[in-house]
């Protein structure tokens, strides 16, 4: 599981998430507590995981100028 800490565009971030799937790794969002979102993420490696959803994120538009923190939960 890995949590993103965000203030703004929580809703932006978990459909971004939820559709993301590359080289099989997928996340499902799980609950919402505060401004801490949780997903569920099939892969083992959960520090790569974290990587590869900020990357994500910080590929979105509005994603460059977001303040925001991807850590494995």
């Amino acid at each position: 599981m890995i949590a993103v800490n965000s203030a703004m565009q929580q809703d932006a971030i978990i459909e971004l998430l939820n559709a993301f799937n590359k080289e099989g790794i997928t996340f499902v969002f799980k609950e919402k507590s505060g401004i801490k979102l949780l997903f569920e993420t099939n892969e083992g490696d959960l520090e790569k995981a974290a990587k590869l959803a900020k990357a994500e994120i910080k590929a979105q538009p509005w994603g460059s100028v977001l303040y925001f923190q991807v850590t494995p939960a």
